[in-house]
């Protein structure tokens, strides 16, 4: 009788510790997202007529040529500056985790120095840097005399560009903690069976670290995808991202419906990749029960 009074204390402590962000949570996200999905397939209740289901809000957003071109550019964005910051990222991770030299160790700190410069920071930044008349195009002309830099600012390489930089400190840091789980002893007993580099990488390495660059991967697609800052200081008018697109067509159009479903069908895309970080990290504690 003890016992199960204490396995019912203790269980009733654990609920009691997760209720209030569970609540939070409820309250604040999933409430308000279920009430706007409702919305946007809801008619408008009209006098004498009941309110009743329709899909006429994502037809009129597909059937528009902007926003079409506006989710295809938000999405093409996402996909090359994830593509790039693998391409980054990864050597940096290989070079931090099996490197123990002082110059590792600056490497280290450079490539985190960013998550301590705020976006609005970083794009001001880039705009007198890499801007007209900026620090790269004044430094051409006067040492080299040449005119013919193309600054990436109110360009989709600007915005590629600083998201790849604003998202680089995460990412390494992700990548390094994962291939530091990859043990010394497994690598040298593997080069003392003969086994190559890459063959070491590819066979050993790369299968180890699949979680953790599902992670890197979907919390980085998320994150550029649902980004604001820096498309909005750094992009072209024309197309533009998601979150730009809908903070114009709330403030500058008044079309809140407009705005919501934009909000929804980002959030349905972004579901999906979440559902793939879910499913990794869950399966990662079945395993370890």
């Amino acid at each position: 009788m003890a016992t199960r009074s204490r396995y019912l204390n203790t269980l009733f402590a654990g609920y009691a510790l997760i209720a209030p962000p569970l609540i939070i949570l409820v309250l604040l996200i999933f409430y308000p997202a279920g009430q706007a999905i409702v919305r946007t397939v809801m008619t408008d209740q009209e006098v004498g007529i009941a309110a009743g289901l329709t899909l006429d809000r994502y037809f009129n957003f597909f059937a528009d040529p902007i926003a079409r071109s506006n989710l295809w550019f938000t999405i093409w964005v996402t996909v090359v500056t994830t593509a790039l910051l693998f391409l980054v990222c990864f050597p940096l991770s290989l070079y931090l985790r099996f490197s123990s030299s002082r110059i590792a160790g600056i490497v280290q700190v450079l490539a985190l120095f960013p998550l301590f410069v705020p976006g609005v920071i970083l794009a001001f930044a880039l705009i007198r840097y890499l801007g007209p008349r900026g620090t790269v195009d004044t430094f051409l002309r006067i040492v080299f005399n040449y005119t013919g830099f193309v600054t990436p600012y109110l360009k989709p390489s600007g915005i590629i560009f600083a998201l790849v930089w604003d998202h680089i400190p995460f990412t390494v840091l992700v990548l390094t903690a994962g291939l530091r789980q990859v043990e010394d002893s497994v690598i040298e007993a593997a080069r003392d069976v003969g086994a190559s580099g890459l063959r070491v990488f590819f066979q050993i390495v790369l299968p180890l670290i699949q979680r953790p660059l599902l992670i890197v991967f979907c919390l980085n697609m998320i994150g550029i995808f649902g980004s604001f800052t820096i498309p909005y200081l750094l992009g072209p008018a024309a197309p533009q991202m998601m979150g730009v697109y809908m903070q114009q067509t709330f403030t500058d159009y008044l079309d809140r419906s407009g705005a919501e479903t934009q909000a929804v069908l980002s959030f349905l895309i972004c579901s999906v990749i979440g559902a793939l970080y879910v499913r990794t990290v869950t399966r990662r504690r079945g395993e370890r029960a």
